[in-house]
């Protein structure tokens, strides 16, 4: 298998994140239930990151921009639990009440700036010290 680019090793990532979490489902839209296997985890991170080798290269390319679009549209299973509705959602309109509240006239910001001045604080992190140390080794 080629090496992922470092796009493809963040979805997997996130996947393998909702898994030891609970979170992930199977099915489309989670109408199959939780994920209670790893492997099987681990296939739907390589499928939703466009790294799989049973799909062809084409069908690879739209499963990674599919999932670009739903975790910009905030609708990872890991955004919904821990209540990051717009991760990502750069030059969208914000609502949420961190962000302007219901009707918020100014777009999301983007570039390094973005890191800095966040309304979350650091402690607020979802699980265990290890996802707090690697999202604080990230800024």
């Amino acid at each position: 298998m080629p090496k992922s680019t470092p796009r493809q090793r963040k979805t997997v990532g996130r996947v393998m994140h909702e898994y030891e979490h609970g979170e992930l489902k199977s099915g489309r839209s989670g109408k199959g239930g939780k994920v209670k296997s790893r492997r099987q985890a681990i296939a739907i991170a390589l499928h939703e990151a466009g790294a799989s080798k049973y799909d062809s290269g084409r069908k690879n390319r739209a499963n990674l921009r599919k999932t670009e679009r739903k975790e910009a549209r905030g609708k990872t299973y890991q955004q919904e639990a821990e209540g990051k509705s717009r991760v990502g959602a750069r030059g969208q309109r914000e609502s949420s009440p961190a962000m302007g509240g219901k009707n918020a006239t100014r777009l999301t910001r983007s570039g390094p700036t973005v890191t800095a001045s966040s309304s979350r604080p650091a402690t607020a992190r979802c699980c265990s010290t290890r996802c707090f140390i690697s999202s604080a080794t990230r800024r």
